[in-house]
């Protein structure tokens, strides 16, 4: 009986085995071939954005000579392994064999492939994931993350500015103005001297005086007549306060006074250049907030990465990065070599709309996208955090209360697979008709997609607070906490990067959006951006879809590949900023 009983296992383990290994393979083959589809989207999406198709053979040559391989070189050096640097040159040298001789196969023997060369195929399929990955190794090295890190800010910070810039044109810059100098600085002050000097008293006495100015500020903006220029009240209320907290950023990481003076100093310094740059499709004085927000964390975080020894190299990265682009335009002007004439350029972004595809522009649309996934950001965290905190930490698990409990948690559940389609159809019955909030407005819009994605946000929240462990709460509550403090200083902290992740993922489904948009009657067109929260706006996939259903090639190809990649770029910057964020959070830095 022994014997029949292994053999009857050795069997049925056997036929695990066997379905397991076609399992595993099937699922590996559906990812690569989900993969690949994703792949060739996006390249043919690149291609015509950029009008690679009609890039010369001799115009990439020059640019991966004068940008690809310096990038690659530096990285290869940051990691110091030799192995590595093996494996990268027979990649990129077998790889330029295999994908030219592939390719011309293919053409040859079955069909030409339309809007692609074997330079190009080279460009995206070996070029591209090399230098993802050598400069993913790289950077984990002290010369690369010096470099990736200064590199980061200085396009980061600027993005961010533009970002903040683009805010303002809905917001009063006089109330601003006078909310920073009547509340905020006021306040800010206080509440300084409290933590400085050890006084309590006046770290409470720091909020009622920051209401006070702002109740005096909200009264005065109808009373006070004349303002400082927009270049100067941003310079005022954005470049002093940006250069105080970088300078007290420098004092807190162990600088000397001087250091924090030199950091401060160059942050005032841009604000103060910021005043003097012309005009611009950003709201007047937009460059104030774009130059201090480039030059603030990067001053800061040069005065750390100085002192990194050997490493100090790295902080030529931005010089050899910028120095190859220059080459290269260098070289394809004076060789007379043929460049391609992309659609996605500077005038595509800070232009309007046009009938005429060369003329078109996007710029109205990226300001509304930017305005209503900031509102939306600051709506569906503050509501979704609220409510998960509420209902994972102060109801009841038992009793009537407890029952109540679950029917919310579970229309919650089902609130987050309901179309997008019905949220638009809410937002038009409660927001634009109810409430008479405008049809296609930025609160309406701001507000129907904070509904959309709320259920998502309660549910990650919710996820990250039942993943701290209860021994925390119970120690917090034995040194006698209340349960408020012990949310505050115990539960949010450890649950807040679970938090950010869950709200990166909602925030990325919103800004894609255009059903919701479209129900709530937000313009698929527009020629300005919208001057407060109560214009009609349009959004990149409004203005994108409008621009798919136009007869026009250019339209079809062109100039919407190149809105898909700036809505891409938007999302990818914005997730970034967030990921940098909670992992900042994470190691507790």
């Amino acid at each position: 009986m022994a014997v029949e009983q292994d053999a009857s296992e050795m069997a049925f383990g056997q036929v695990s085995r066997t379905k397991g290994v076609v399992f595993r393979y099937l699922s590996f083959g559906a990812s690569v071939v989900g993969l690949v589809a994703l792949a060739a989207l996006l390249i043919y999406v690149f291609i015509d954005a950029f009008d690679l198709s009609n890039a010369s053979p001799q115009w990439l040559l020059v640019y991966f000579v004068t940008l690809v391989l310096p990038l690659i070189g530096f990285n290869l050096y940051s990691a110091g392994d030799r192995a590595l640097v093996e494996r990268v040159v027979l990649v990129l040298g077998g790889g330029l064999v295999a994908t030219a001789v592939v390719f011309e196969a293919i053409e040859l023997l079955i069909r030409p492939i339309p809007r692609l060369s074997w330079q190009l195929a080279y460009l995206f399929v070996v070029a591209v994931p090399v230098v993802t990955y050598v400069v993913f190794v790289g950077s984990q090295r002290p010369v690369g993350r010096n470099g990736v890190g200064l590199l980061g800010r200085i396009v980061g910070g600027a993005a961010l500015g533009l970002a903040v810039a683009m805010v303002f044109s809905i917001l009063d810059v006089r109330l601003w103005f006078l909310v920073y100098t009547l509340g905020v600085l006021p306040a800010g002050i206080v509440r300084a001297y409290g933590y400085v000097r050890d006084r309590k008293r006046a770290i409470t006495l720091s909020v009622p005086i920051g209401v006070v100015g702002i109740v005096a500020a909200v009264v005065l903006r109808t009373i006070i007549q004349t303002y400082l220029t927009p270049p100067f009240i941003f310079a005022w209320a954005i470049g002093v306060p940006v250069a105080l907290t970088a300078g007290a950023l420098v004092l807190s990481r162990g600088g000397s006074e001087l250091s924090a003076g030199v950091v401060g100093g160059l942050s005032l310094a841009a604000a103060g250049l910021g005043t003097v740059v012309g005009a611009s499709p950003l709201p007047e004085g937009s460059a104030v907030i774009v130059f201090v927000a480039a030059v603030a964390p990067t001053a800061v975080y040069l005065h750390g990465a100085l002192d990194a020894g050997e490493a100090r190299i790295g902080l030529l990265l931005p010089v050899l990065v910028g120095g190859g682009a220059l080459l290269g335009a260098y070289l394809v002007q004076t060789f007379g070599i043929a460049a391609p004439d992309p659609w996605l350029d500077p005038s595509y972004v800070t232009e309007a709309p046009s009938r005429n595809a060369v003329e078109a522009g996007l710029y109205p649309a990226i300001v509304g996208s930017v305005i209503i996934i900031a509102l939306v950001a600051v709506l569906s965290f503050v509501l979704g955090v609220g409510a998960a905190v509420f209902l994972e930490e102060y109801t009841a698990g038992t009793g009537v209360v407890g029952t109540i409990t679950r029917i919310i948690q579970i229309n919650i559940a089902n609130l987050a697979a309901v179309p997008s389609v019905v949220y638009g159809l809410l937002g038009l019955g409660l927001f634009a008709n109810l409430l008479g909030f405008g049809f296609g407005t930025a609160v309406t819009a701001s507000l129907t997609l904070s509904l959309l994605i709320l259920p998502i946000t309660v549910i990650s929240a919710q996820e990250a607070i039942r993943s701290v462990p209860d021994e925390l709460r119970q120690g917090s509550y034995a040194m006698g906490a209340t349960r408020w403090q012990t949310t505050k200083k115990v539960v949010l902290p450890e649950a807040t990067p679970g938090i950010l992740t869950g709200t990166i993922l909602a925030l990325g489904r919103a800004i894609g959006e255009t059903a919701p948009l479209i129900m709530i009657g937000g313009a698929t067109t527009v020629f300005s951006a919208p001057a407060d929260i109560w214009s009609r706006l349009s959004a990149m996939p409004l203005q994108i879809y409008a621009w798919a259903n136009y007869p026009q090639a250019e339209f079809r190809y062109g100039v919407v590949a190149a809105g898909v990649v700036t809505l891409l770029i938007v999302l990818l910057a914005m997730n970034a900023t967030a990921i940098v964020v909670r992992n900042k959070m994470e190691r507790g830095t």
